[in-house]
C-alpha cells in the first residue's frame, strides 16, 4: 500500500452538491511500531481494520492491556499547493496491543478527532518519543523527497 495522492476535485460540475463534505480520500494512516524502530501504510486502518488491530478487543482503559505493545497511527494528510503535493496535516494516536490476550488500547474519540485535525492542515507529533518522531520524518521523507521538500518547515522541525 502507498500514500493516497489527491484525485480529482469530486465536485467539478456538481454546482456545489456535495460542497462541504470531507473526502478521505488524501489521508493515509502511518503506523509507528515503537519498539521494531519502522513506519509502515495500512489502509485497513481507515476502517479499523489494519494488520495491527485485526483480532483485537480495544478497551479504552490502558491499565487493562499490560504488557502491551506501543504504537503510533499517525494520520497524515496531503494537499497541492502551486508547488505541487506536501504533506498537509500530520497527527499521532497513541496506541497499545496484546496480541496474547487479544486485547488492546486506544481512544476512538481520540482518533476521530485527530483524523480531523490532520485533515484540517495541524501538525500535533509533540507528545511523541523523539525515536518515533525521527523513524517518522525519515519514513516520510524516503516516500517522497519532493512532498517532503513542499511541506512546512512546522512539520520538519517537529520531526527532525
Amino acid at each position: 500500500m502507498d500514500f493516497n495522492i489527491i484525485k480529482n476535485d469530486p465536485t467539478d460540475g456538481h454546482r456545489g452538491f456535495g460542497k462541504g463534505s470531507l473526502s478521505l480520500e488524501n489521508v493515509s494512516p502511518v503506523f509507528v511500531d515503537i519498539e521494531e524502530g519502522e513506519a509502515f501504510v495500512d489502509i485497513g486502518a481507515m476502517h479499523a481494520r489494519s494488520t495491527v488491530e485485526k483480532g483485537i478487543k480495544f478497551l479504552p482503559n490502558k491499565e487493562e492491556v499490560k504488557g502491551g505493545k506501543p504504537y503510533w497511527l499517525v494520520w497524515v494528510t496531503i494537499d497541492r499547493n502551486e508547488e505541487g503535493p506536501y504533506y498537509y496535516g500530520v497527527t499521532a494516536c497513541e496506541m497499545t496491543v496484546n496480541r496474547e490476550i487479544r486485547r488492546g488500547y486506544k481512544s476512538l474519540p481520540e482518533h476521530v478527532n485527530r483524523m480531523d485535525k490532520s485533515m484540517k492542515g495541524h501538525i500535533i507529533v509533540d507528545h511523541m518519543d523523539e525515536k518515533s518522531k525521527k523513524v517518522l520524518g525519515e519514513f516520510l521523507k524516503n516516500h517522497d523527497e519532493n512532498i517532503w521538500r513542499h511541506s512546512s518547515e512546522e512539520l520538519k522541525s517537529s520531526l527532525a
